[in-house]
């Protein structure tokens, strides 16, 4: 009887072997950002009449600062604590900011720590407004809307926080010391009512008034 052959599997090619299947990541367009494009735009456009989309201001930086001042003579560790619950909010690595000179006075000496400061650029800026605006703001007690006069004059817009423990980034169990913020936006507008209308439109959150804010010009 005849032996039945079998047969042997055929090899698959080296390169179908080797070669992994990817799945690739789609890039995830803050909301923010797409608000902006596809709504703020257009009505800044229509309100200021813009010939150009150039011209259209737009958020270009926000920097965060932490002033830690007298806090470093009560406890030299404040400056370690500020500076991990700060890159634990924004997601990126701050900058410890240092005196420049020496002020008798104020018991400062060249070089000692005064703060910690970061900015944020692109879509790492425009996820922490997403953040900041929908989950931090609505955390702040007895909230009833940001002041519409902390302009500069050149369409730059700055909010003092006090609590670090509104970003929900915290874990408010492990807390050891409070301290605030200054968030300051510093956007293209090149005047103070445009700047006002742009950080609306993307949804800051300011006190209702029934005149929108003027220009500080200088005098």
């Amino acid at each position: 009887m005849a032996k039945e052959i079998k047969e042997k599997p055929k090899k698959e090619s080296k390169s179908k072997q080797e070669t992994p299947t990817r799945v690739t990541d789609e890039k995830i367009i803050p909301r923010v950002r797409t608000l902006y494009k596809e709504n703020v735009i257009a009505s800044l456009r229509q309100r200021f009449g813009y010939k150009s989309i150039m011209q259209v201001p737009h958020v270009e930086k926000v920097t965060v600062n932490v002033g830690i001042g007298k806090a470093m003579q009560v406890d030299a560790k404040i400056i370690e604590i500020v500076t991990k619950e700060l890159e634990q909010i924004v997601g990126q690595k701050t900058v410890v900011t240092k005196a420049k000179k020496s002020i008798s006075n104020f018991k400062l000496r060249e070089g000692v720590p005064v703060g910690v400061r970061v900015t944020l650029r692109g879509d790492r800026m425009y996820e922490f407004v997403d953040r900041f605006i929908s989950v931090a703001v609505p955390r702040i007690r007895d909230f009833r809307g940001f002041s519409d006069k902390s302009f500069d004059g050149r369409g730059n817009y700055t909010i003092g926080i006090k609590e670090q423990v509104i970003f929900p980034e915290i874990d408010t169990d492990k807390v050891t010391k409070l301290f605030g913020m200054d968030i300051t936006f510093v956007t293209t507008a090149p005047n103070d009512e445009e700047a006002y209308e742009l950080l609306k439109g993307i949804g800051m959150p300011f006190v209702k008034r029934d005149k929108v804010v003027a220009d500080n010009k200088a005098a």
